[in-house]
């Protein structure tokens, strides 16, 4: 059988070695890579971009919104509730209740 490559195992072989790899120019990545990278980012982020904003997404804030928007009243009673307390104590209040 033949033998497997051995690896050097004096000091002046692997540093024979390494100087072999320091001699090489480093690798560079084709052109355009980095453009092309930023391209395909771009075009997930705005593939991507949902319908619901992501605080709305999560139900505890849904169920906080939902809860908020049904305790209040629509009909205005709470407006006029008090205009008449502020006009029984002989006040007005003017910057919170619009006339």
């Amino acid at each position: 059988m033949t033998e497997p490559n051995r690896h050097p195992d004096s000091d002046e072989a692997w540093s024979d070695l390494l100087s072999q790899l320091a001699r090489q120019p480093p690798a560079q990545p084709r052109p355009f890579f980095y453009g092309r990278v930023q391209a395909r980012l771009a075009a997930q982020a705005a593939a991507e971009k949902p319908l619901v904003p992501g605080w709305l997404r999560r139900p505890a804030f849904a169920a906080l919104l939902a809860a908020l928007v049904l305790s209040l009243p629509g009909d205005g009673a709470a407006v006029g509730a008090a205009r008449e307390a502020a006009g029984r104590a002989g006040e007005s209040a003017p910057h919170l209740l619009p006339r």
